[in-house]
């Protein structure tokens, strides 16, 4: 696998790094370099249409762009490329990310950006999102993909093992 970004991660904000930065950790479970950016869609636009423009053409494949309040970054990200576009909008004090959340998924038509959840499993989601993207035409990631969903599975059978146990011993059944 190629050590090139192949995937970017674009914030409105250097404070947004924590909330967001699940999302780089699950590329990095899977091997996919990835490049993280701070960029405004209000404040440097130009930048902004710059970096989507040109990013294809760098080797990025998938565009996952995380702002908070009126969270146009990924909007405008992908009114500049025809790469995938996931928005992860970010929690706020106003409303808690229900603000970013609306703004971001309020695209109009034909300029889709597939948003995540605020907060929560949102920006994990997001990268491994990315990840399922890539693994369309990557063997080598889908079978990681696979190997991950068959490790989830056998997780969820130990915590339903755990929990029987527990339920039994508790109410004698």
């Amino acid at each position: 696998m190629s050590r090139e970004p192949r995937v970017a991660i674009l914030m409105g904000s250097d404070s947004d790094w924590p909330k967001i930065k699940p999302a780089a950790e699950a590329l990095a479970e899977f091997g996919v370099p990835c490049e993280v950016r701070v960029m405004s869609a209000h404040r440097t636009p130009e930048v902004v249409g710059k970096y989507a423009a040109e990013a294809s053409d760098r080797g990025i494949r998938v565009i996952i762009a995380a702002a908070g309040g009126a969270a146009h970054l990924a909007g405008v990200v992908a009114a500049h490329t025809v790469l995938p576009v996931i928005g992860l909008p970010v929690p706020t004090d106003l409303a808690g990310g229900l603000d970013s959340l609306l703004s971001m998924v309020q695209m109009p038509g034909d300029i889709p950006v597939a948003t995540l959840a605020v907060g929560m499993g949102g920006p994990r989601n997001a990268g491994l999102l990315a990840v399922q993207i890539l693994a369309l035409s990557d063997p080598d990631l889908q079978r990681k993909l696979i190997e991950f969903r068959r490790t989830l599975g056998e997780k969820i059978a130990r915590k339903d093992e755990a929990l029987q146990r527990a339920i039994a011993a508790e109410f004698g059944s």
